[in-house]
């Protein structure tokens, strides 16, 4: 469902990209429906979802505002989050996990979606080239990914596979070989998730994390 789907968007950009805190007014209908490419009617349905999850609420005759309870992550996911795994079992798990998810998000995703993935990761390049942290963006970046699937297991396993990716991003810090491949490797998934080629996704994002497994030495 397309709404749902922008709801969990718009989510990711308050918690995950960090645009908006607690309390900061969500751009107008006009704005947010033009940047996420949906129409008002489409958008409006996401905001009443996230306003019954006590995400967003709106005030009238001001606007929609971030609520506190955006930053609070279900016991679930913290658990999930909290569990101290290394990195050898981290990038096993994003091995079996993420080229899967780039195949289906190929086939699955919707217009909107498949644009998002891709400016995200013309972000990150922009970051990567002028030497800024990217952290947030590569989050983002992997969680529309998974968004894109429209498997709801899927997205919810993310928060386990952040501490791997944010790994990644410290070791390409010190690592130009580890940046380089990032630039190559994004741009490649990108191509083929532009394309709607499930193989080519799938195998790219292999790639990509065969690479980091390769930079980070623990193969």
């Amino acid at each position: 469902m397309l709404s749902q789907s922008i709801a969990d968007t718009i989510l990711t950009m308050i918690t995950i990209e960090k645009r908006y805190k607690a309390g900061d007014k969500l751009p107008n209908e006009n704005e947010l429906a033009a940047e996420l490419n949906v129409s008002r009617t489409t958008l409006r349905e996401a905001i009443r979802i996230l306003v019954a999850y006590n995400i967003l609420e709106i005030q009238r005759g001001k606007g929609t505002f971030v609520t506190p309870a955006a930053f609070e992550t279900s016991p679930g996911l913290r658990e999930l989050s909290d569990i101290k795994v290394n990195a050898r079992d981290l990038y096993e798990m994003r091995l079996i996990f993420e080229p899967e998810a780039a195949g289906l998000a190929a086939v699955r995703g919707t217009d909107a979606e498949i644009k998002r993935i891709l400016e995200l990761g013309e972000k990150i390049e922009q970051e990567i080239r002028a030497g800024q942290d990217r952290t947030d963006n590569e989050h983002a970046f992997h969680k529309a990914i998974a968004q894109a699937t429209h498997n709801e297991f899927m997205n919810q396993l993310m928060p386990i596979l952040y501490e791997a990716i944010a790994k990644g991003v410290t070791l390409s810090a010190v690592s130009p070989k580890a940046a380089s491949d990032t630039v190559t490797d994004h741009r490649m998934i990108m191509d083929f998730l532009g394309q709607r080629n499930a193989e080519g996704a799938k195998n790219a994002m292999k790639i990509h994390i065969m690479h980091a497994i390769r930079e980070l030495g623990i193969e």
